[in-house]
């Protein structure tokens, strides 16, 4: 279906809704929407119309994303990607996709990044998977720590409801945010939606609850989670400690904070979910088939504009290749050979001989450090034209830590 494809107005944010609501079989309470709204930017709201009826909806968030290097660069935030399940399989999906890359690139965005609902959608469109992420659930009785783990006698433990402990929360995000790739910035509308506490937003989950480690000079990490009470058969208290997230500026405050989730009253285990790759918690559990570990495809990455993208980042050791994307039928404009000089900070159209050509979607999942170009060489998705290229590119490209968003938008 060739349909028209427009930005929404405000008086088509109901149908907007709709869409999502049957895209993914879900109802949502008025007042979550309204949050939703007053995330969503309507001129990066984009809706194909069958007539006067929106059938197929996508928007963007906009935000500042850490990339390799420490450095802060605006991205689109890609969401709300929905079709009615009566216009599927039509091509309004790839309407939509194509017309909202060409978007980013005019609004003067390099990289666009996206949680997907199904890890097999994006792609098609250029999108690489570029971090992951790890839930754990850990019992409380095999979740002892080494006895080398870092304590400090000058940290306390503080209960606060998490409505009034806003202002430390952000301190020490704010603190950790530009230390780990992926991690974004959260305008208040993004923290108003991450601590709201309605009887619609608990589920079976109970309220939302947090634990603040602080000593004389201040907060020094925080942890938030609810939950969830259970009994066993014999009526014995068998809850579930449900971690939505839990950073800290130092190893001392990181260990105190897991130990107060672990060690909660009444409760028989931790369900950690949407958790780094590297979590350190890996390394302090003195049996680790304790942590039930299990791995998910976090943030997907786009490359938009290729050499702004390339010179934006850092790289953790000097590299000079020339790089061909052979096909990029979506951003036709990444097609081509780039000489990508890391110590010159320049990537620049060649029409010299490439050391190596790999697929757009190769070089998103790279992008932020997280996956090493030479495994994609092993699947046959990467050729190597200039012996050592290979390595010496994916070396470049490598960082630690390792990428994750940490927050679903």
């Amino acid at each position: 279906m060739n349909l028209p494809i427009r930005p929404i107005s405000e008086a088509e944010w109901p149908a907007f809704v709709a869409v999502l609501e049957e895209a993914f079989a879900s109802t949502f309470h008025p007042v979550q929407v309204e949050r939703f709204k007053a995330l969503t930017p309507f001129n990066r709201t984009l809706a194909a119309f069958d007539g006067d009826l929106p059938v197929g909806v996508t928007a963007i968030f906009d935000f500042d994303m850490t990339l390799p290097g420490g450095a802060r660069l605006p991205v689109a935030g890609v969401t709300a990607v929905g079709v009615l399940p009566s216009h599927r399989r039509r091509g309004i999906l790839n309407g939509l996709m194509r017309k909202q890359l060409n978007d980013i690139k005019e609004h003067g965005e390099s990289i666009a990044v996206l949680y997907a609902s199904e890890a097999g959608i994006y792609g098609r469109f250029g999108y690489g998977r570029a971090a992951d992420s790890v839930f754990y659930r850990i019992p409380r009785h095999g979740s002892a720590f080494v006895k080398n783990a870092p304590t400090d006698p000058s940290l306390r433990l503080r209960t606060a409801l998490p409505a009034q402990a806003r202002a430390e929360f952000e301190q020490v995000f704010d603190a950790i945010s530009g230390s780990r790739p992926g991690i974004y910035t959260r305008s208040p509308a993004r923290w108003d939606s991450l601590l709201a506490d309605e009887e619609f937003d608990r589920g079976d989950d109970g309220r939302l609850r947090c634990m603040l480690a602080e000593d004389d000079g201040g907060v020094r990490g925080y942890a938030l989670f609810k939950i969830k009470r259970s009994f066993t058969d014999h009526d014995v208290f068998d809850g579930e400690v449900r971690l939505i997230e839990l950073f800290a500026v130092d190893p001392a405050a990181y260990a105190a904070l897991w130990r107060s989730v672990l060690d909660r009253d009444l409760c028989s285990r931790v369900y950690a979910w949407n958790r780094p790759v590297d979590d350190p918690i890996t390394h302090l559990l003195a049996e680790p088939r304790h942590l039930n570990a299990g791995t998910l495809d976090e943030l997907w990455a786009r490359v938009v504009d290729l050499p702004a993208a390339l010179v934006a980042r850092a790289y953790a050791a000097p590299a000079e290749v020339v790089i061909e994307i052979a096909e990029d039928d979506v951003c036709p404009w990444n097609e081509g050979r780039w000489r990508l000089a890391t110590a010159k900070g320049t990537c620049e159209r060649t029409e010299d001989e490439p050391d190596l050509t790999l697929p757009i979607q190769v070089l998103g999942a790279a992008y932020f450090g997280g996956r090493p170009l030479t495994t994609y060489a092993d699947a046959g998705l990467v050729t190597e034209h200039r012996p050592g290229a290979l390595l010496e590119l994916s070396t470049a490209m490598a960082w630690d830590p390792k990428p994750w968003a940490g927050l679903v938008f």
